[in-house]
């Protein structure tokens, strides 16, 4: 009987919650979209298996699950010890005081890999890679691009605010949640940048508790933003506006490509420091390609070390999404703040564009102001689709890219500005 009983209690389908088989299905669901739908399955395919090993009970395959300083991650009490001193519980599915009997090695990977995003290693990377894949021609030729980039920010102080005032008027309907404090809400308003690494950096410096509701958020909009742009680009501009042809860009010389990089950065980190990793990083991607002697590193950065990142950004974010954490009022208040930060981010950059086609004389198309926000480089071909759509003679897709590299650079910025402020 003794058997049988530790046989039942180390089943693990007799432990799980509700909750946790409401991630579990989410995860699934997740995984059918990425196999079956192919909907982005570089990305959803992990966070979705990170999901589901997050949420199986008992086993603790979650990102903070592994505890090396013997201290319960929920409870904060200690956990048990032998007489010599050695744990014997090493992860958070066990309450204080079981014992663990199930190896720790995958609950240290998982964790270890965790602290990519905790340690703020992954993003910047990312934007190394990014960097490499980037083409600044478009903005320097035309410097203007960068207005439609600033306009495309809006969608984040509108997260920003949507986030803090609706959020603190629904706080007394929900047990337990008080609201959010401004420094939350500046990490909540990061999704409106587009742009995932950009939220994941914010968001491990400003609200590390809403970092698996953010990212998922973030992503996942991301994905969706050939079905959220274009009704809002139809709305906002008129016949004559979308079959508008742009001039031809002028041609930028390969030093000035060189030196835009280098510029770049020395001012950026020189007054917004905390934007300086994302930026840095950026740069020296973009210095790397437009150098000319290292083909080797670009190659490797467009291609195999970025699937590598958004493999271990993907299962890292999944497997911190435990019922616990995202099944929060937090997450739906966040989740709808997301999708008005990509909505308000197209709407700025649209009007940004409209004023331009106003004082060009026509020379601006207004349909590359969804490139306001830096869904690179996604914005820049919905740009290219709409534009032929309505005029065969047309084509956006590089002048698209001035505003989406503008966006980019000025929401890592803006992020910059709000970790300086608000992380004090």
């Amino acid at each position: 009987m003794s058997l049988l009983d530790s046989i039942i209690n180390s089943l693990g389908i007799l432990k799980l919650t509700i909750p946790q088989g409401i991630m579990l299905l989410l995860g699934l669901f997740f995984l059918y979209l990425s196999i079956v739908k192919k909907f982005e399955p570089l990305l959803l395919l992990p966070l979705a298996f990170g999901i589901i090993l997050a949420n199986l009970p008992i086993v603790g395959l979650g990102a903070y699950d592994y505890n090396p300083n013997g201290f319960h991650e929920l409870t904060g009490q200690p956990l048990p010890r032998d007489d010599e001193g050695n744990l014997l519980a090493t992860c958070n599915a066990h309450q204080p005081g079981e014992p663990c009997h199930h190896t720790s090695f995958l609950q240290n990977l998982m964790n270890f890999l965790y602290t990519g995003i905790r340690m703020v290693i992954y993003p910047p990377l990312i934007f190394l890679c990014i960097g490499t894949m980037t083409d600044f021609g478009p903005l320097i030729a035309s410097p203007k691009s960068a207005l439609i980039g600033l306009g495309g920010q809006l969608g984040i102080f509108i997260a920003m605010g949507v986030s803090f005032f609706v959020g603190n008027a629904l706080a007394p309907l929900f047990t337990g949640f008080e609201g959010f404090t401004l420094r939350e809400a500046a990490a909540i308003g990061i999704i409106g940048s587009s742009d995932g690494p950009t939220s994941i950096f914010a968001a491990t410096r400003l609200a590390p508790d809403l970092l698996p509701a953010i990212a998922i958020a973030a992503f996942s909009y991301m994905a969706l933003v050939p079905f959220i742009q274009p009704p809002i680009m139809l709305l906002l501009t008129t016949a004559k506006e979308r079959v508008a042809v742009m001039p031809e860009p002028k041609r930028v010389t390969q030093k000035q490509k060189v030196l835009f990089p280098v510029i770049l950065a020395l001012i950026v980190l020189l007054l917004v420091p905390a934007a300086g990793a994302l930026v840095a990083m950026l740069c020296l991607g973009n210095l790397i390609r437009e150098s000319g002697v290292a083909d080797r590193y670009v190659r490797a950065f467009q291609n195999d070390f970025l699937t590598i990142l958004t493999f271990l950004v993907a299962l890292s974010i999944g497997s911190s999404a435990t019922a616990a954490r995202f099944l929060t009022p937090q997450t739906l208040i966040i989740l709808a703040s997301g999708l008005l930060a990509f909505a308000f981010g197209t709407v700025g950059g649209v009007c940004v564009a409209k004023i331009l086609y106003i004082t060009t004389g026509g020379k601006v198309n207004p349909l590359i102001g969804n490139s306001g926000v830096s869904a690179m480089p996604m914005a820049a071909r919905i740009s290219q689709r709409m534009g032929q759509r309505f005029n065969t003679d047309n084509h956006l897709l590089m002048h698209a890219m001035g505003p989406i590299v503008s966006s980019t650079i000025g929401s890592a910025i803006i992020a910059g500005i709000f970790i300086s402020y608000f992380a004090k």
